[in-house]
């Protein structure tokens, strides 16, 4: 971006004194379509206007590419079609006869340039915009009318379930911010209802005209469709919204692995001739726009469905998908966030303690020097008129990593990347060059793997700051690499935010609330709600083991004996489900083998499971069990958060351990950075995300106002003021136990007669 930047300011200034650089232009044109009159104001600014000693006006639209400038024999359509609405516009303007459009494309690495000229009258080109305005005209026409309709139903829409105890307020709070264009965190525990809390608020702002497009980002398949349901419920009530789920392309490509060519794939193939009608098509019908309804139009008029998909997103009210439509540099949906003008977009972020950690993978890079060795041999391999120079870059990029590895023993921190970033773009030009000349070589996959990394590293490096550390270490392989690490995503994730109106983050465990705000991007000024929970305290019963602990240097025959006795007590004393959360599998599977015939009834999650073998472990707890059912999981797996076993399919969790992250030297270098910062390292790389962990494995327990559940905490730390310090309100009171008492306390709760 700063190469292409930089030659367009080079182009631009060697132009000479008849050329005016960056010319904002705008133009309002009438329309009449439908016998509906429109005022359509289109806006944007030319690379460069060149004026001539006779007056004859000429637009110049630049594009900087890797591309060899030999290849290209016309201009790109759309380049073309932006310089003539630019044309058009300073023909209006200085009422000009004529317009030359000169498309101007120049190779970033060699700086060659190569002109595409065209001349074109005023009249040529008004026809020309009056008919691509009328094409425009049929999607105006149908937002606007579908606007009136949709903002009516919102008047009339009314919270679909009785109110209970502090929702009514909190839907109020979540209006009220996105009225002040404000941030939100909310502390919401289970059965407050969040997801229709800040659902409904957010849909009546965009009836009040507050709200362009709501955004609902979670992390997980199963939270979707929780959001799903609750916008599915206002459209049951009467609600006309437009509303799209959004699918990873892996999920919904009619090929078994996707392959975006016209050669191998048919859908690919006149695509974007047929799109806009299957679009259309689907809005004029359609407005809870499942999975399946876009693939169903998708196969009707033989487009892609993913980006089919994408496409209905630019006519959507509402938006359902993962984090990273939004938030990640790779992914985001650039048709909303590439412009520097802010929109009214609201932020609804389920589960956003989830978003944390992401956002510092998706503003992190790693490369590893092997994979510049073996990207090596398979270009070596496959040859090709290209294939000499790339392995050359590939050999100086992979000569900066080894002067590095023999300056490292274990892990260095460094002050910079050195000259590897400027060796990296060099390498980039040479890549593009070979990736569009190569075919199907043995180790495609690899040789695009290396491409796509080198682009992340440096996107990622366009933007260090202080807020980033760089440092060499080795993998699990004993490999070397380079990581450019975020070590606090805030500032990139603000300015994500930034480009719109509102955002509410909110979650059952967003604790310590102070720590969430400053890591996702809030200000002081933004609030922060912790909401009641709506669960009487007799229907819960939590304990803390005082004389059992899980750490390493208590790991051994004897403690596991006791964790294992505490277990089989606990699930003992009342007939039911119950699930047990191990900080690790390596712990999970000591323990079943020690367990042998003293625990019937045991299921296992297992490192990786299918949908369907997921599916299958949490139908195993069923209704009205006539045994007692159990099941060992791992905490911050896919049992850990988000699933939904209501009333007496889960009566009791024992959560083993503090859930504290392996020590590695990833979390050191985090624990190092913010202890010299914050002077709590222990509590940003550790504390933090373990007690996450286990506050939601302790919230699977309680999930509706009629569930009754006991939750045991198996570690002495719990009783540690650092740890009961982010134990949520709900949770006191709380009772210090042992293996006897907790049979006392657990005799009573079950029998009702708990004090």
């Amino acid at each position: 971006m700063q190469e292409g930047s930089r030659l367009h300011r080079k182009l631009q200034k060697q132009a000479g004194p008849g050329y005016q650089a960056e010319v904002a232009m705008s133009e309002v044109t009438a329309v009449s379509y439908e016998g509906r009159e429109y005022e359509i104001c289109v806006e944007g600014r030319a690379d460069g206007v060149i004026t001539e000693e006779d007056g004859s006006v000429t637009i110049d639209e630049i594009k900087c590419v890797y591309r060899e400038l030999s290849g290209i024999e016309e201009p790109v359509g759309v380049h073309r079609a932006q310089a003539m609405c630019y044309a058009y516009m300073i023909s209006v303007k200085q009422a000009l006869a004529a317009v030359g459009l000169r498309i101007t494309y120049c190779n970033i690495e060699s700086e060659n340039v190569k002109y595409f000229e065209e001349q074109y009258t005023a009249q040529q080109l008004y026809d020309w915009y009056q008919e691509l305005l009328k094409q425009y005209c049929k999607w105006a026409d149908w937002q606007y009318e579908w606007r009136l309709k949709r903002d009516a139903s919102i008047r009339n829409i009314e919270f679909p379930f009785p109110y209970r105890e502090g929702q009514k307020e909190l839907a109020a709070g979540v209006y009220r911010t996105i009225l002040r264009s404000k941030k939100l965190f909310l502390e919401a525990p289970t059965g407050v209802g969040k997801t229709i809390s800040t659902v409904f608020p957010a849909v009546k702002a965009m009836g009040e005209g507050l709200a362009e497009k709501i955004f609902y980002l979670t992390a997980k398949t199963i939270t979707r469709t929780v959001a799903e349901e609750a916008f599915r419920l206002l459209l049951s009530r009467g609600l006309a919204f437009k509303l799209v789920t959004l699918t990873a392309k892996e999920k919904i490509c009619v090929l078994e692995k996707p392959e975006c060519n016209p050669s191998a794939c048919e859908r690919a193939n006149g695509h974007f001739d047929r799109v806009n009608d299957a679009v259309f098509d689907m809005l004029l019908h359609e407005e809870g726009i499942t999975r399946e309804l876009i693939l169903q139009y998708a196969e009707k008029h033989k487009v892609c469905p993913f980006e089919m998909c994408l496409d209905v997103t630019t006519w959507a009210d509402g938006i359902i998908c993962d984090y990273n439509y939004v938030f990640d540099p790779n992914v985001y949906l650039r048709r909303f966030f590439t412009a520097e003008k802010k929109q009214d977009y609201v932020f609804l972020v389920d589960e956003a303690h989830n978003l944390v950690d992401r956002a510092r993978e998706m503003y992190s890079a790693v490369l590893n020097k092997q994979d510049f060795l073996t990207v090596k041999r398979l270009v070596k391999a496959a040859g090709g008129t290209h294939s000499g120079t790339l392995i050359k870059r590939l050999d100086a990029c992979n000569a900066l990593l080894l002067a590095m590895k023999r300056e490292c023993e274990n892990y260095v921190i460094r002050e910079s990347a050195g000259d590897l970033a400027l060796k990296l773009l060099h390498l980039m030009s040479e890549y593009e060059e070979y990736l569009e000349e190569m075919r199907e070589p043995e180790g495609k996959e690899e040789i695009l793997n290396l491409y796509f990394a080198v682009r992340q590293f440096l996107m990622i490096h366009e933007l260090l700051d202080e807020k980033y550390l760089i440092y060499t270490d080795y993998n699990e392989q004993d490999e070397f690499r380079i990581t450019l690490a975020s070590m606090d995503p805030s500032t990139n994730l603000k300015r994500c935010l930034d480009k719109g109106r509102s955002a509410v983050f909110f979650s059952a465990t967003l604790l310590p609330i102070q720590y969430y705000r400053e890591q996702l991007g809030g200000e002081e000024e933004d609030y922060a709600v912790y909401a009641p929970t709506p669960f009487k305290t007799e229907n819960r019963l939590l304990m803390i083991g005082k004389d059992v602990s899980t750490r390493y240097t208590r790991r051994n025959s004897s403690e596991y004996d006791k964790i294992l006795d505490y277990i089989v007590r606990f699930t003992g004393m009342r007939t039911g489900n119950y699930l047990v959360f191990f900080p690790s599998y390596q712990m999970m599977n000591q323990l079943a083998e020690l367990a042998g015939e003293r625990l019937s009834g045991l299921r296992m999650q297992k490192s990786s499971m299918t949908e369907s073998e997921r599916e299958e472990f949490l139908a195993y707890f069923c209704e009205e069990p006539d045994k007692t059912r159990i099941g060992f999981c791992v905490m911050g797996g896919i049992f850990g958060e988000g699933i939904d076993l209501k009333d007496d399919r889960l009566i009791g969790a024992v959560i083993v351990g503090t859930g504290l992250p392996m020590v590695c030297t990833e979390r050191e270098i985090y624990r190092g950075y913010y202890e010299e910062h914050k002077g709590k390292g222990f509590e940003y790389a550790y504390l933090y995300q373990g007690m996450n962990k286990v506050l939601q494995s302790a919230g699977r327990v309680i999930r509706t106002v009629t569930d009754r559940g006991a939750i045991l905490l198996l570690d002495e730390r719990f009783l540690q003021p650092q740890y009961q310090n982010i134990f949520p309100r709900e949770w006191f009171p709380h009772y210090v136990v042992n293996r006897d008492s907790m049979e006392t306390r657990l005799s009573r709760f079950w029998g009702g007669t708990e004090e």
